[in-house]
């Protein structure tokens, strides 16, 4: 199966698309499913977005760790990235500037979200990373070719996640500076595997200043 996420469904909520103020692309984490995701739209509380939240095939978007080998991690990697790549396009088709299109994700949803944006730099709404990195094995270097334009990006993770190294929550924040982006990391001592409020209220103060 060379792509495998290519029939799953796009969840909605908010605004209708092409409606509202902009469009939030939300990425799910691992073993969850849209409707996860989703409850992060009423604590936003910012109801004249849209949310778009694409659903992963067997609710796990790639199947080994972030940090594994990205050969590894394939096709589903590429399946993801492209299911990201459909939803901003169908943003854009319904005239959506990507300066109000905001991409973020939770978890591995996260790192998804921060690889598609190394991938695919332009000037958006902001990208919010909520406890990911860019992909790749330790010792990865990501070419910084393109401009976020003053992007603003917001990571956000525990010091001790047993997921997500605070090492490459640093070396994703330097990858996007060096590629133009206005970065803010925040790093909570001992936090959860969770969004906490003051990363809502970044990620709110991202959507105002988008929209």
């Amino acid at each position: 199966m060379s792509d495998p996420h290519a029939d799953q469904p796009v969840a909605a909520a908010g605004s209708p698309l092409g409606r509202g103020t902009g469009v939030v692309v939300l990425a799910h984490g691992r073993h969850a499913a849209p409707a996860n995701i989703l409850e992060l739209a009423s604590r936003l509380d910012r109801p004249a977005w849209t949310y778009l939240a694409p659903a992963a095939a067997g609710r796990t978007w790639y199947p080994l760790s972030f940090m594994a080998p990205i050969p590894d991690n394939e096709p589903y990697l590429s399946s993801a990235l492209a299911a990201i790549g459909r939803v901003v396009d169908a943003a854009v088709g319904a005239g959506v500037a990507p300066s109000r299109i905001v991409l973020m994700g939770f978890s591995q949803g996260a790192c998804l979200t921060c690889e598609f944006a190394v991938r695919h730099p332009r000037r958006y709404g902001g990208v919010v990373a909520f406890t990911g990195g860019a992909i790749g094995p330790p010792g990865t270097t990501w070419p910084a070719r393109g401009d976020f334009a003053a992007t603003p990006v917001f990571l956000g993770c525990s010091d001790i996640d047993p997921h997500v190294p605070l090492a490459r929550v640093n070396e994703t924040a330097a990858l996007f500076a060096n590629m133009g982006a206005a970065v803010d990391t925040r790093i909570y001592p001992g936090m959860g595997h969770l969004v906490n409020d003051d990363e809502i209220g970044a990620a709110q103060a991202i959507l105002d200043r988008a929209g």
